[in-house]
């Protein structure tokens, strides 16, 4: 057997037995509410990998003589934002992308060739042959065009909150912050995760932050139930979607 054709079965009785037990969670949750996540510690997630970033030279701190004031500090008095692993923070996000694109192209392109003669060294007939001499030996037309257009329109607007909790606090100071908010609505859960690295100086005094600030965002928003599972194809047709050349 083709190793390649093994391989091709291999992942098909794989794909088949994951679909089986997802088939078989499903049957046992017929006429159920879906389930929701159970709080989990983000650091402890088969998934989870430290962020490693390009951090500056440490600076130590400096003191003036006799002032309470220290030299970078964001207020006199204790500050309740977060800036510690544990510490939550409110992520406002706010997503409103618009992009319009249009593109043409059109080439077209025409060329003519037209050889003749008219004698053969000053006669109107070929010697020995007694043939006249033809006007025309080669003629050639060619015509050739193109015409291209793209056009793409997208509108995307998501406008909500959600509480973080930082997980990692980086060497020059930033912070790590992961959040996931989950909502179950009749049968169908609504599920956001945000996940990115921020500055405490663009922690707001009120301890949000906006979504924009956050670097290395990752802003995820879907759902699962029974109107999700209905929009999406059965696993067949994705095995086949993969699978089928045409």
């Amino acid at each position: 057997m083709h190793p390649r054709f093994s391989s091709a079965i291999s992942i098909a009785i794989a794909a088949s037995m994951l679909a089986g037990c997802s088939s078989l969670d499903r049957l046992a949750s017929l006429g159920e509410q879906p389930t929701l996540s159970a709080i989990e510690n983000p650091t402890s997630q088969p998934g989870y990998k430290p962020v490693h970033m390009p951090m500056p030279t440490p600076m130590p701190a400096s003191y003036s003589p006799n002032s309470l004031w220290r030299n970078g500090s964001r207020a006199f008095f204790k500050d309740q934002r977060a800036h510690q692993i544990g510490d939550i923070l409110t992520v406002k996000v706010k997503i409103t992308d618009k992009a319009t694109l249009e593109n043409e192209t059109s080439r077209s392109r025409k060329n003519n060739e037209d050889s003749g003669i008219d004698n053969f060294f000053g006669k109107s007939k070929i010697p020995f042959m007694n043939a006249p001499v033809g006007s025309r030996i080669f003629t050639a037309d060619s015509n050739g065009s193109s015409d291209g257009k793209g056009t793409i329109d997208r509108k995307e607007e998501l406008q909500t909150n959600i509480a973080a909790v930082i997980t990692q606090l980086l060497p020059n100071g930033n912070l790590v912050v992961e959040g996931k908010q989950e909502v179950r609505v009749n049968f169908e859960v609504r599920e956001l995760i945000v996940a990115g690295i921020v500055r405490p100086e663009d922690i707001e005094s009120d301890n949000t932050i906006d979504s924009s600030k956050i670097a290395q965002a990752r802003i995820a928003y879907g759902g699962r139930g029974q109107i999700t599972d209905v929009q999406q194809p059965r696993y067949g047709q994705q095995a086949l979607d993969v699978f089928l050349p045409f």
